[in-house]
């Protein structure tokens, strides 16, 4: 049997999509969706806080396509955490008017190699900053869950540790090259959700995520191994723009 790679692992992290109910929100009056955007407005404030006292890390963005409208995108230190701003947003007015058409639970996620002899994860800068990451500084966002293919001679988990090793070598040297064009965090969800990671890609040219995803695709990791769910691509969204894409 393969020997399984341990890992650090970081903050919990909620994917919380939302889906708006147009012929809905288009009967209320303007009086009605001004009084639900000040809520909402004020709950994503509270949201915001954890990025200034740095208990957690949260962003709003729109995303593009049917598959949903907004992104609430949280990271905290406990599931509870995920479980009680996901519930705060459900109490406010206009909650009633946005669907769920996806979500994903998962953990921020680095290779267990990192963590060199002496070096304790819980108190190093350099680890800590990765395990418990700042909102990156950039306008676009594309989100993607996968998995690692077990299918006959194409299952990654009866390679050796060697094999992975090698083949990991070739497909982290292609994201490095992007390193001043993409910022990723990879999160863990094997027993948290249906997949087994998460890869949320930050850039100010979602052309960059076309090229990186692309590129991958001939690396054999990816070739051989990947396994793809949904993309969802958007940008990030300030209060004015929040309001903007509500108004009918």
């Amino acid at each position: 049997m393969a020997q399984a790679p341990q890992t650090l692992d970081g903050w919990f992290v909620l994917h919380d999509f939302r889906k708006i109910d147009w012929a809905r929100w288009k009967n209320c009056s303007v009086t009605e969706q001004n009084q639900m955007l000040d809520e909402f407005q004020t709950v994503l404030s509270e949201f915001t806080s954890v990025n200034e006292n740095h208990s957690g890390t949260f962003g709003v963005f729109a995303i593009a396509g049917h598959k949903a409208d907004l992104l609430l995108l949280h990271m905290r230190p406990t599931v509870e955490e995920l479980e009680q701003v996901k519930t705060k947003l459900n109490k406010t007015a206009i909650a009633d008017y946005l669907t769920t058409p996806y979500s994903y639970v998962s953990v921020v996620e680095l290779g267990g190699y990192l963590a060199k002899p002496g070096v304790n994860p819980d108190t190093d800068p350099y680890l800590q900053g990765r395990l418990k990451p700042a909102m990156p500084d950039f306008s676009q966002i594309c989100f993607y869950p996968m998995s690692k293919k077990r299918d006959g001679s194409d299952n990654w988990y009866t390679l050796s540790e060697s094999e992975r090793v090698d083949l990991m070598r070739s497909h982290g040297g292609i994201g490095r090259s992007y390193a001043d064009r993409i910022k990723q965090i990879v999160t863990g969800s094997m027993g948290l959700d249906d997949w087994e990671w998460g890869v949320t890609l930050f850039s100010d040219d979602p052309l960059q995520f076309k090229k990186i995803v692309y590129e991958m695709r001939f690396d054999e990791a990816s070739a051989r191994f990947g396994e793809f769910g949904p993309f969802y691509v958007g940008y990030k969204i300030s209060d004015h723009g929040l309001r903007q894409l509500f108004t009918v």
